[in-house]
């Protein structure tokens, strides 16, 4: 939007030409998102807390979690409201993938927001039944696939890229309808499983959202693109500035959300910033990288999977309690301790995935 402003303006001062340039539109996409979430922040925890929308916590878990009860949840609405409203003000709304991640991120929320609901206010345990929120996350993600894939105006934007290997494009078809969908469905729920702990899943998810902002930089860039041997697709670099606003307001949230937490973000915030990671991978063309990044939320979903196929299958448990963190609390870990582990994980892991830029 206020690109648009810029642009009319430049024509009487050239100082607002600088406002063209990716770089700083993505620095001010963190900043006006950290703004936004730094000022709501304490409005909203008093709102969420006078209405007593707080967590309800599971009797067989970890008995330390049982003094969270009524922490106010649903702050993830913050993180949205931030983005959003940063994303609407920094980003060329000319640009497609700003309205598909926008889209996703709408859909994504308006499920988790109606999960929460159902569970805090209306006192219902199940919340939104599991098939109804299969079947409107299917609906996100199918459409942002067929809207991809039919608007693709070069064979890169639907090819799969093969890290680590010089030029390897895979012509997968329609296909990528289906990678896509699994990839966006999938790290949504990936997300929501990992955000159990204090700060657990915000953190990697600023920090896997900020590398994925390099990849649409250099992928939108075709001067990087062709020095780093990636597929050029036009219009990624705007994603930028989408990144910049997680990662600005995943920040101003983890201010809040932090051991021990003032807040939680519930599924309106973890489904949609799932869909956000996983849109984002499929823009960039970045599955694989996604999958590696990603790797804590993997090791959470892979964990569930296990232990309920185990049980099923056996009447045994491979872990103590899944999603895995719960397992490590189980033997003793503190939470800050299990937390900040599984921080510097994904930090180890996003740095391999950024590897892949150069590792070729």
């Amino acid at each position: 939007m206020l690109l648009w402003v810029a642009e009319y303006l430049k024509q009487y001062a050239s100082f607002f030409n600088v406002f063209q340039y990716l770089t700083l539109r993505g620095i001010l996409g963190v900043l006006t998102a950290l703004s936004i979430a730094f000022i709501v922040g304490p409005i909203m925890i008093r709102k969420l807390s006078f209405h007593q929308i707080g967590q309800s916590v599971r009797n067989d878990g970890p008995k330390s979690h049982l003094s969270k009860a009524g922490t106010p949840t649903m702050g993830g609405a913050l993180i949205l409201v931030a983005i959003f409203i940063s994303t609407l003000l920094w980003a060329d709304l000319r640009n497609k993938y700003v309205w598909v991640v926008l889209a996703i991120t709408l859909i994504f929320g308006a499920v988790g927001w109606v999960d929460d609901y159902r569970k805090v206010v209306q006192r219902n345990s199940k919340g939104l039944p599991a098939k109804w929120k299969y079947f409107w996350q299917s609906v996100g993600g199918l459409g942002v696939a067929f809207f991809l894939y039919y608007t693709a105006q070069t064979p890169a934007e639907i090819q799969l890229l093969v890290p680590f290997f010089k030029n390897v494009q895979v012509d997968i078809g329609w296909f990528y309808i289906v990678l896509t969908y699994f990839v966006i469905v999938g790290t949504s729920n990936a997300v929501n499983l990992t955000d159990g702990l204090d700060g657990l899943a915000i953190l990697p998810t600023v920090l896997v959202g900020g590398a994925l902002g390099v990849f649409a930089y250099v992928t939108g860039n075709v001067q990087f693109a062709t020095y780093l041997q990636i597929p050029y697709i036009a219009g990624t670099g705007e994603m930028i500035v989408i990144c910049g606003a997680l990662v600005g307001a995943g920040l101003g949230f983890l201010w809040f959300n932090t051991y021990p937490a003032q807040v939680f973000m519930g599924d309106v915030g973890a489904l949609a910033l799932g869909g956000i990671l996983g849109t984002l991978a499929v823009i960039t063309r970045q599955e694989i990288v996604l999958f590696i990044m990603g790797g804590v939320f993997v090791m959470e979903t892979v964990s569930v999977i296990l232990q309920v196929a185990s049980f099923k299958l056996t009447g045994r448990r491979i872990f103590r309690m899944a999603p895995i963190h719960h397992h490590f609390e189980l033997k003793g870990w503190a939470e800050p301790k299990v937390i900040v582990r599984f921080w510097i994980i994904t930090v180890i892991l996003v740095l391999i995935g950024l590897a892949t830029l150069k590792l070729r």
